[in-house]
């Protein structure tokens, strides 16, 4: 069976934002045009090269609007497009759940 044909939405959902650094790209650009340089402050740990793909694959699965302001020095940042926006506010819930249980993870994912 296709991954795509099951049930559950978690499939499409994942293939878009699946993997570590997605969805905090997301968090970080819905709240309006975000330049490259702050997403790469805003979303410690990442490597440049990592952020730069993550960022092609978003814009590429039409997540987000890349605009090249065309100026010396190279100034682009990124905006949620209408689907976007969809898809962040489908992960607020997730994210409010993470807030609710932040200390009970810690504990749980911290070596003994």
């Amino acid at each position: 069976m296709d991954r795509m044909e099951t049930k559950c939405g978690l499939d499409v959902s994942l293939r878009i934002v699946g993997g570590k650094w997605k969805p905090l790209i997301l968090y970080h650009v819905q709240g309006g045009p975000t330049r490259f340089s702050e997403l790469k402050r805003r979303v410690g740990g990442i490597s440049e090269k990592v952020l730069i793909q993550q960022l092609r694959d978003l814009v590429g699965m039409e997540v987000l609007t890349r605009r090249d302001h065309q100026c010396v020095p190279p100034v682009v940042d990124y905006e949620l497009t209408p689907f976007g926006d969809t898809l962040v506010q489908a992960l607020v819930p997730l994210c409010d759940w993470g807030n609710a249980n932040r200390a009970k993870v810690q504990v749980l994912t911290t070596p003994a």
